[in-house]
């Protein structure tokens, strides 16, 4: 970890022991003092202070003015103002300008530390979730599906890959992983896009109502069969229709399936003729399939059919961090939709969801983070927010694979994020620090602070001389 750097700006000579044993209490601090609003502004710019502390000593220096200047050039500085003549105004348009904290001379002791250790907490939170944050607003999104990992973006390829062509796509994957958000974006991304998209549950339907819901039927077909009906084949036409929970459906609809695919025809229950029906199909299952067929629980044919191109989705607790870029897009998500104001997740409860084994998948996870912000106290999701379940179950699973604390796994797994997505960003931009800052949509300075906790120089990156 590196020196955190604090520029200090009173013109007080008296002042100077005070701000220098408020200081002692941090990790070897590197302290700029300077006196003057100008020659503050030019040590911000050359250091990139992870804190400033401004004086306001009315007339000889001006610290609401210094205070707009700071923030001008880094919106994200924490500023603490000490102020000689403290009034009720002059609080209120410190905080109103962005100052984290404002205290009174003659400051108590212990009082100007306890600030400084609050406000530089605050700021580490708020970098890390920024870059969490930023993650989501990338390009780490496929249509509504997030990801980042190797076995996501093998993902989004075969969607690109087979979305422009006819051919029938089986999805595979555990229950709540995004079936039918991939069914979804093969669909729009096909030449069938301005066509319905039918969606069928074939384990929620009763099995002697499945065959009517799929093929329809005629009048008098059935009992209370009084009007001729089309089923949901035909009512796909042109488009797409997605069979999820392939493995549920019963073996006499499977052969009728199976003509349907080979023959594009269907034929309504208590009808006689054919009706030719355009319609490509995205199936889906939880089940093993091969294993069925074994057990003759499924056809080998329809399996074959259907399995022309093959999609695998990973559990979630296989897509590493995945987890952290789905949790923060849920949250930001779903504050929006409940009007509420939140900062993020701290790096605790983002461990916990990290180590959870989440049986549930993404909709696991979907719904804790929604329980978390009906319930959320503060304006972060932490550990409080999370049900007791998953933050003991995540303890469980975190003890039985690491020798090390809790809080040294978290921080070296914020370490590791931190770095490598700071290097890939610097590396994306040949160690330009303006165009990877308006890329990652961070200030200049935070970049630089956190360029300067992993020590990163920006000469590493730049392409060699030929």
């Amino acid at each position: 970890m590196k020196r955190p750097c604090i520029l200090v700006a009173d013109d007080d000579a008296l002042s100077s022991p005070v701000y220098r044993q408020a200081l002692s209490s941090l990790q070897d601090p590197e302290l700029l003092l300077e006196s003057t609003a100008a020659d503050a502004l030019v040590r911000m710019a050359d250091h990139s202070p992870d804190l400033a502390i401004v004086a306001c000593r009315p007339p000889h220096l001006d610290g609401l003015d210094l205070l707009r200047a700071l923030r001008r050039r880094d919106p994200a500085l924490p500023v603490i103002v000490v102020s000689a003549q403290p009034t009720v105004d002059e609080a209120t348009a410190s905080l109103r300008l962005g100052a984290s904290d404002y205290l009174a001379k003659p400051l108590a002791p212990g009082v100007l530390s306890e600030s400084m250790a609050r406000v530089l907490q605050g700021q580490r939170l708020g970098d890390e979730n920024r870059l969490l944050r930023r993650q989501v607003e990338r390009s780490y999104s496929f249509e509504e599906i997030i990801g980042a990992c190797p076995s996501m973006r093998r993902v989004f390829d075969l969607i690109q890959q087979v979305a422009a062509s006819n051919v029938d796509v089986l999805v595979r994957g555990d229950t709540g992983t995004g079936k039918e958000l991939v069914a979804r974006a093969i669909h729009r991304r096909s030449p069938r896009a301005d066509k319905p998209f039918v969606p069928v549950d074939c384990g929620a339907i009763p099995d002697n109502l499945l065959e009517s819901e799929l093929f329809g039927h005629e009048r008098g077909a059935f009992t209370g069969a009084d009007s001729r009906r089309i089923g949901l084949l035909e009512f796909a036409e042109g488009g797409t229709i997605f069979l999820d929970e392939l493995g549920e459906l019963p073996l006499v609809l499977q052969a009728k399936l199976l003509r349907t695919l080979q023959e594009r025809k269907v034929r309504r229950v208590g009808g006689r003729e054919e009706v030719d029906v355009d319609v490509r199909v995205v199936a889906a299952t939880a089940r093993d399939l091969d294993a069925m067929i074994r057990q003759n629980l499924f056809r080998q044919d329809l399996y074959y059919r259907i399995n022309v191109v093959r999609i695998d989705l990973p559990p979630l607790r296989e897509r590493g961090d995945d987890i952290g870029l789905l949790a923060e897009y849920f949250a930001n998500r779903h504050s929006r939709e409940m009007k509420k104001t939140i900062a993020g997740i701290t790096p605790e409860a983002y461990q916990v969801l990290r180590q959870y084994p989440w049986p549930g998948n993404v909709r696991e996870l979907q719904n804790v983070i929604r329980r978390a912000l009906a319930l959320i106290r503060g304006h972060m999701i932490g550990l409080d927010d999370l049900p007791d379940e998953i933050v003991v179950a995540a303890g469980q699973r975190e003890s039985s694979g690491a020798d090390s604390g809790y809080f040294q796994l978290r921080d070296a797994h914020v370490a590791r994020f931190e770095r490598q997505y700071l290097s890939d960003l610097l590396a994306r931009h040949h160690g330009d620090v303006q165009s990877a800052a308006q890329e990652a949509k961070l200030p200049r300075g935070t970049l630089y602070r956190l360029m300067k906790n992993h020590s990163l120089d920006t000469a590493d990156f730049r392409p060699s001389p030929k």
